[in-house]
């Protein structure tokens, strides 16, 4: 899928809470409109609302088409991590490609306590998700 269409898809909150409900049940944006500054309320579904039920995000930076960077500031992995940042980015593929992209999840994170392991089941669940974003653009 081409960058440009992952990221209207990454940034609309009515398509991106119908790419995979069982990851995502819902997004909404609290605050703005998805510029720097704006505060967006993930709802995490089912898969993996054992580990992580609410997010609740401020946007720090985005590249339009390209990349969104937001700090978590509500949920549970603010209460795991602090801070927790995240980017995700769309990246075009040159040449034949151009109609495909590269999406990559990046985080930077603190644990609060010393026994608090590394975030790999959202960084697993990020990239699952990310998987889906084919899966629902064959369908959308």
């Amino acid at each position: 899928m081409a960058a440009e269409k992952a990221w209207e898809m990454y940034r609309n909150n009515e398509i991106i809470s119908k790419i995979n409900p069982e990851m995502l049940s819902g997004a909404e944006y609290i605050h703005g409109d998805g510029g720097p500054g704006t505060l967006r309320l993930f709802k995490l579904g089912p898969a993996v609302c054992n580990y992580v039920k609410e997010s609740m995000e401020k946007i720090e930076k985005v590249e339009v088409g390209r990349s969104v960077t937001y700090e978590v500031i509500g949920g549970d992995l603010k209460e795991m991590y602090d801070p927790y940042r995240v980017t995700f980015s769309f990246i075009p593929l040159k040449g034949k490609e151009k109609e495909k992209c590269t999406a990559e999840w990046k985080v930077e994170f603190e644990p609060l306590a010393p026994a608090t392991p590394p975030p790999e089941k959202a960084r697993d669940a990020a990239l699952g998700f990310l998987k889906s974003f084919d899966h629902f653009q064959l369908s959308y």
